[in-house]
């Protein structure tokens, strides 16, 4: 029998049906809430805002370790945790860039680390070492190779000392964790707030600690409900958006997020969205009406009903050849190039909308 979960961390109990942790009978491995997301995909109870992140961060620090933090790399800005030096002090970090096979092959991993690497300088987060990964869903060579760079770095950091995981919700973090364990103990799901407490495993002679995933209120993927979670989150290489404009144009990424673009002459916008999102593309001038009549129907999935409860971001000026990402947090980007005058981003209020320097 025991006292808490092997799925989320939870304690058991069996005084409140409605509760967290609550099994019918004490004696069972998995809360009742674990059981119906593993065997049904049911969420009873929803944790996307549950969790306050330091709250996390102070279980991290009392924990003796060193700290495998993952970042989702589809979702990188929604990712990163600002001043996170400084929120773990004194922790060795080791990065790990989880759901690379859903970017596009053409994009190097050396790419990506040199990228990652200005963005954590642009950040100020210091780590020992930066691992591109994914292709954890499957057993496969290339997972396999990962996780052997993971022990091996695990032993170069500190043969005897015990590792942490932490990273955002819905980063993988969960997955990773249970294949180096050679495991299926631990609840995985696509639904944010899945793991609810620190989760102590054997692991090669240390302590292996799985932590709940951080909130990030700004991101699409805290708001979301989970039924339409499965339309924003890519489980399959992305295949880019691309279209040449020569005239003023709006894109919107189902009714989640609208872009608009002043074109001078032209123009090039590729989209990064998961297959399932649709992308919907018209003139600018008909776009307020297209979007207060169709929001929630034609455009779907949405959080809004109406324009008057969704914010405007407005890009910075794109200079002659330059390449700019517009980056809604926990859905994807655009990444628009050309004789651009201006550019308007509409999304729910609450969700960060970043303008980066072009990750591709």
């Amino acid at each position: 029998m025991s006292e808490f979960c092997k799925g989320c961390g939870v304690k058991l109990q069996n005084d409140d049906p409605k509760g967290l942790g609550y099994v019918p009978s004490l004696d069972a491995d998995y809360c009742q809430r674990c059981f119906k997301l593993r065997h049904y995909g049911d969420v009873t109870i929803n944790m996307q805002q549950g969790i306050a992140v330091e709250q996390t961060l102070a279980k991290i620090n009392e924990l003796d370790g060193i700290v495998f933090w993952t970042v989702d790399l589809f979702n990188l800005e929604s990712n990163i945790v600002s001043r996170l030096n400084k929120r773990i002090p004194g922790k060795k970090i080791v990065m790990i860039l989880t759901k690379r096979d859903v970017l596009p092959q053409t994009l190097t991993d050396a790419k990506i680390k040199r990228y990652v690497e200005r963005r954590l300088r642009e950040e100020d987060i210091r780590v020992q070492d930066i691992l591109v990964a994914g292709y954890m869903t499957k057993e496969s060579d290339k997972s396999r190779e990962i996780l052997d760079q993971i022990e091996e770095i695990a032993d170069e950091l500190g043969s005897n000392r015990n590792v942490i995981f932490m990273g955002m919700a819905n980063s993988g973090k969960s997955t990773l964790v249970n294949r180096l364990l050679g495991s299926s103990e631990l609840t995985i799901s696509r639904n944010p707030g899945t793991t609810l407490d620190v989760i102590a495993r054997e692991w090669r002679g240390r302590t292996l600690y799985d932590t709940p995933g951080l909130e990030n209120p700004k991101s699409v993927l805290s708001w979301l409900p989970a039924p339409e979670l499965k339309t924003v989150i890519p489980v399959k290489p992305v295949k880019p958006y691309i279209c040449q404009i020569f005239e003023d144009q709006s894109f919107a990424a189902g009714g989640l997020a609208r872009m608009d673009v002043v074109c001078s002459k032209k123009a090039s916008i590729v989209g990064y969205f998961s297959l399932n999102l649709p992308i919907h593309r018209g003139k600018m001038a008909d776009a307020d009406r297209l979007w207060n009549e169709h929001l929630g129907e034609m455009l779907s999935p949405a959080l809004d009903t109406s324009m008057d409860t969704m914010a405007v971001w407005h890009a910075p000026r794109l200079k002659a050849g330059e390449k700019m990402d517009v980056v809604i947090q926990g859905l994807g980007w655009f990444c628009v190039s050309g004789d651009i005058s201006a550019i308007n981003v509409y999304a729910h209020k609450g969700i960060q909308v970043t303008f980066r320097k072009a990750m591709i």
